[in-house]
């Protein structure tokens, strides 16, 4: 018991007691830092995700608006092709069948 009552074991004793405390304290704030982090990272993911998504369907309207625009264009262009030579289509259609 002599060696239980000297003060170099109770110093040890309370400085072993103390390191588990700061390891528990440690561990502690480490998880929580971990959890803080991951509601972070998860929060961030979402945050992209929705832009990502927002941008995609802009992406595609503005896809499609502009192939419209390209068909109505390509239209335009076989319609005055055909208004530039509708008078000679004509002339040879007529000439085929009337000279058969």
């Amino acid at each position: 018991m002599l060696a239980n009552s000297s003060p170099a074991y109770w110093g040890v004793k309370a400085e072993r007691e103390a390191s588990k405390i700061v390891q528990k304290d440690r561990t502690k704030r480490v998880k929580e830092s971990r959890d803080e982090a991951k509601k972070e990272i998860d929060e961030y993911r979402k945050n992209k995700e929705a832009e990502f998504k927002a941008f995609e369907a802009q992406g595609n309207k503005e896809a499609g608006e502009e192939a419209g625009r390209d068909a109505e264009a390509q239209i335009a262009k076989i319609r005055e092709a055909g208004q530039n030579s509708r008078d000679k289509i004509v002339n040879d259609l007529l000439r085929g069948v009337l000279e058969v």
